[in-house]
């Protein structure tokens, strides 16, 4: 069955400060693409605790999550939703996300360690839980939209679902695609099908080839610095049907990185393209 997919934006928030970069991020993103914004706050223990702890209502959430819409509505002009849900970060964010029919999910986080209740290791598994590509924001500010996008190739596996989102993307923002590549004869192939595709579409792109010797994740996050590359993306591997994704250890290191340039997981699913492709 494919995945309802609506012009709205996901982006939940605990209130931090690496969290309303994210908001920014996607407000921004939702401007430009002219979609709706929805900012989401999952309560669970840990909110209910500071609640308390606080002697505050849950209507104080609500109030929190309207002063940001109020704020960002006026600030770009955009459509904003905002939604207070019972749960816990691991289930209810796809479950809100496949309730409205995100495009995105944006991610706030700080890094691998950090004491932020949807940041550091949990935010890998909302990534690799979710429904529709995250995209990893942490404390640098990107407010330009996606200009240069950075495209690890480092198997032949799922080529075509890589190739879909990174035109698709590159198409919505006017984005050139720099592949960087590990070398390989199936790797070479599974390239050729992707700059294929990008040629038959009129996308700008360019190939660099990764040094056997050295770090590929470091490789990447470096090249995607001296570029000035706005928004890495990567794919999750499948486990057992498609029905649970792994990430890889230079993936981590890649959503982690010391740049802090954005990243976007891609999870394979099934979607129609051609309506996708339409919006």
């Amino acid at each position: 069955m494919d995945a309802k997919m609506n012009n709205v934006l996901l982006v939940p928030t605990d209130f931090s400060e690496v969290c309303a970069n994210a908001i920014k991020q996607a407000a921004g993103t939702a401007k430009y693409l002219n979609f709706k914004l929805c900012i989401l706050h999952v309560i669970d223990k840990i909110t209910k605790a500071d609640l308390k702890k606080k002697n505050l209502g849950e209507e104080n959430i609500i109030e929190k999550l309207n002063n940001i819409a109020d704020k960002i509505i006026e600030e770009y002009n955009i459509e904003v939703e905002t939604i207070a849900r019972e749960g816990n970060i691991f289930t209810t964010i796809s479950d809100v996300s496949k309730e409205i029919g995100a495009y995105f999910i944006y991610l706030g986080t700080h890094g691998k360690i950090g004491m932020q209740k949807i940041t550091g290791s949990f935010a890998l598994k909302v990534v690799t839980s979710s429904n529709v590509p995250v995209i990893i924001v942490q404390k640098r500010i990107f407010d330009k939209g996606y200009n240069n996008m950075v495209l690890p190739i480092t198997s032949d596996w799922g080529p075509w679902e890589k190739t879909k989102w990174a035109a698709l993307i590159a198409q919505k923002f006017n984005a050139k695609i720099n592949i960087f590549q590990l070398e390989g004869e199936k790797i070479d192939d599974a390239v050729l099908l992707i700059t294929e595709h990008f040629k038959a579409n009129d996308i700008d792109f360019s190939i660099k080839f990764a040094e056997k010797t050295t770090n590929f994740s470091k490789q990447v996050i470096d090249y995607a610095t001296s570029i000035n590359s706005e928004l890495i993306m990567i794919m999750t591997n499948p486990d057992k049907g498609l029905k649970k994704y792994i990430l890889g250890s230079y993936d981590e290191d890649m959503i982690f990185n010391t740049s802090q340039i954005p990243v976007m997981c891609i999870n394979p699913r099934d979607v129609n393209w051609k309506k996708i492709i339409s919006r």
